[in-house]
């Protein structure tokens, strides 16, 4: 009796997964989501490869990551193609992610010999070893620059990995997995295993695997440390997102404070961890100015599919069940009180494509400590500056703070009583360099910065006190006598 083809079988079938264009509702991309059993398959074949990856040469490791740059710069039209196609940005963008995953490289052969070089303490010598197997669950935000954050340096470090990319972007993985076998990767350095949420879970839950690296939201960041906290042998890395503050004490410029702000709420979709969520500002008329000029920019963003000319500057949430939330949170805001200075729409029902929102939720009592993952911006009123910083550090998270003021001295004063992992003056909160660490206090990761630290939770120390000539002491320790 023939067996069915792998079109017919049942099982075949009900793991197909598709993603899809968030402006368009068009498939992008089908394939199948791998099983608990070919997880397992994949941790197998990035453990029987570890040994000989981790005892490369670490100058042999470095070159063939300086390679992968160089395919990545040729394949660069291609993954920012995917990029747009799959979770909606502008080209701009896309090809500006692109640029951060090959600018990745140097930074972590950077990191890796300042964070992890062997010194000498004492009498002890201390190197540093791979953790061994650790996976990599991606965000869609960033699907390209997020997961080679963690990758780039593991890899540096002689770990292999397993990487489940996230279920809205898995072309863009294939894209990533293709660069780096072209730059001569060993198999199973390397494993990609597409899916859900099920294939996420069968991943962090294998016994093979000795860590695992997040970025994303923070229930998911709890789910995982839950499932670890029966594992404290293995290493967990989270970078969670944010109920972000944005100060702004209006300054001189009030356009320029304006364009900040914009930057900082409404880049990619308002979908980056660290985008505003709350916009603190005086009441009186210099916030009723700033505010207004505020409102008059947000009437000129362009907002539209990747290709739309002239390009817009802002695309879609990831999906148009992800834009019916946002639109139901700010519903939500409205009954409760807030009122809205520039509401949020849909733009094309059936899709994740949404206009800016920005309401104003000072009259609400009780204010829910939420991130909302889309480009709707809170606004709150206070009387004075100790003010804007209780409400700044009125959350449970703290990833990203930033405040725009002319006055140095009150940045002096809001750096050194916010409370968040990144701090800004007058740069978009959106702004942040790969040349330093990243990552916040919290609910909003377990104190594991990612960026230029990705290094040091990507291997672990070893001290050593070490006699190359045994040699009996000059005097045994007391209650000892050989």
């Amino acid at each position: 009796m023939r067996s069915a083809s792998p079109a017919l079988d049942p099982s075949f079938l009900v793991s197909l997964f598709s993603s899809y264009n968030p402006a368009t509702g068009e498939i992008v991309w089908t394939g199948r989501a791998a099983s608990r059993g070919e997880v397992s398959e994949a941790v197998g074949r990035a453990t029987a490869a570890a040994r000989s990856w981790s005892r490369t040469d670490l100058a042999a490791r470095e070159s063939l990551l300086r390679t992968f740059a160089k395919v990545l710069e040729t394949r660069r039209l291609q993954v920012a193609g995917a990029i747009s196609c799959e979770v909606g940005k502008p080209t701009w963008e896309a090809l500006s992610e692109v640029a951060s995953m090959i600018g990745k490289i140097e930074l972590a052969i950077t990191a890796h010999a300042r964070r992890t070089a062997e010194f000498t303490g004492g009498p002890a010598v201390t190197r540093f070893r791979p953790h061994g197997v650790v996976a990599v669950l991606g965000p869609f935000n960033f699907p390209g620059h997020l997961p080679n954050g963690h990758i780039v340096p593991a890899l540096l470090a002689g770990n292999t990995v397993v990487f489940k990319p996230s279920e809205y972007a898995p072309s863009v993985a294939e894209h990533y997995a293709a660069a780096w076998r072209e730059a001569g990767l060993p198999a199973g350095v390397l494993e990609v295993v597409p899916g859900g949420r099920d294939t996420g879970a069968a991943l962090a839950e294998d016994p093979g695997i000795n860590g695992l690296f997040f970025t994303g939201s923070a229930r998911a960041g709890l789910q995982l440390a839950e499932t670890f906290a029966r594992t404290p042998e293995k290493i967990l890395a989270l970078e969670l997102g944010g109920n972000n503050p944005l100060v702004v004490w209006p300054p001189r410029d009030l356009t320029a404070a304006a364009v900040l702000v914009v930057q900082s709420a409404y880049l990619t979709a308002g979908q980056r961890c660290t985008c505003a969520r709350r916009l603190i500002v005086p009441v009186g008329a210099a916030g009723d100015a700033f505010l207004a000029e505020l409102v008059r920019l947000l009437g000129t963003l362009r907002v539209g599919p990747f290709t739309q000319q002239p390009e817009p500057f802002m695309g879609p949430v990831i999906s148009a069940a992800v834009a019916a939330q946002v639109l139901a949170a700010q519903e939500d805001w409205i009954a409760r009180g807030a009122t809205a200075l520039v509401a949020l729409r849909s733009l094309r029902p059936g899709t994740g494509l949404v206009s800016p929102g920005l309401i104003d939720v000072t009259a609400v009592r009780e204010r829910r400590d939420e991130e909302v993952f889309g480009p709707l911006l809170q606004v709150i009123r206070v009387a004075d500056f100790p003010a804007a910083l209780a409400e700044a550090n009125a959350t449970r998270y703290g990833l990203a703070a930033g405040l725009i003021a002319d006055d140095p001295a009150l940045y002096a004063r809001f750096r050194d009583e916010v409370r968040a992992g990144i701090v800004n003056w007058n740069q978009p909160l959106t702004g942040a360099s790969g040349a330093a660490p990243f990552g916040g206090v919290g609910r909003s990761g377990n104190h594991r910065p990612s960026g230029f630290f990705a290094a040091d939770y990507c291997a672990y120390p070893v001290a050593s006190i070490e006699v190359a000539e045994l040699k009996r002491p000059a005097a045994w320790p007391p209650g000892l006598q050989p």
